[in-house]
């Protein structure tokens, strides 16, 4: 068996997480010896990879539950400074926006599925509430993205989401007049908006049945179609559209 508390540069070659990556490839590695690679070292008792595997175990094996450290407290684990630690949160950063990224470059979003893949990234795991409005043209060239109400809308490749407010742990307060203005400015016909819910519960609050009339009531106003309101949880998602709430 490995004895990976030796230092790295005593190992064989071919099981050092760098020399392995190139030899073998990036997929050939685990979770911790790519995080391994990032922090280079460990401290006097473990080795970088002993180290990695143990941050990993404080975090369930789970790099989303990992993404959501923060630089001072990864740096709790003795030999993680700031330095490894900023470098964890970057890395896992790039991760999360790679993933959304790969969702931009999708030719058509369908489905309401489609709409969580997107915006889970940006609000799924947080810790507090964000309020975000997606805007689309008159000719569902999508600014943002469009639900699947009974048929598919066509969505291209121009996406745009915007941030409208953020909030505590249980709410965020919602300005009519911020979203439609933003919604003129686009030029936008139609909006969807979203929000998360930190606690993970999917059902909509009656604030959120609130908030939602109210802006379907100025949408008829605005002639600026709401299509769909979103809670947003780390691992789901609640449609008002799918649910026949609108």
């Amino acid at each position: 068996m490995l004895n990976t508390r030796k230092p790295i540069t005593a190992w064989a070659e071919d099981d050092r997480p760098r020399e392995k990556l190139m030899l073998k490839g990036k997929s050939a590695l685990s979770d911790a010896e790519l995080i391994a690679i990032l922090i280079g070292s460990g401290n006097r008792n473990e080795s970088a990879l002993d180290l990695s595997r143990r941050i990993l175990e404080t975090n369930e094996l789970n790099l989303a539950e990992l993404a959501k450290q923060s630089v001072s407290s990864l740096q709790r684990f003795k030999g993680i400074g700031e330095a490894k630690a900023i470098a964890i949160v970057a890395a896992l950063e790039l991760g999360q926006r790679r993933r959304v990224a790969d969702t931009l470059r999708q030719a058509k979003i369908t489905c309401s599925r489609d709409v969580f893949e997107l915006m889970q990234p940006k609000i799924g795991e947080l810790i507090h509430e964000e309020f975000w409005a997606i805007f689309l043209n008159n000719a569902n060239r999508v600014r943002g993205v469009v639900a699947n109400r009974n048929e598919p809308f066509i969505a291209h490749h121009l996406i745009e989401t915007i941030n409208i407010s953020k909030g505590g742990i249980t709410g965020t307060v919602v300005d009519l007049r911020v979203l439609f203005k933003l919604a003129l400015e686009k030029q936008a016909t139609a909006v969807i908006i979203a929000h998360n819910h930190p606690s993970g519960k999917l059902q909509p609050s009656e604030a959120d049945i609130q908030i939602t009339q109210k802006i379907k009531e100025a949408s008829k106003i605005m002639d600026i179609a709401l299509l769909d309101h979103f809670i947003i949880t780390e691992y789901d998602y609640y449609s008002f559209a799918d649910h026949g709430r609108l």
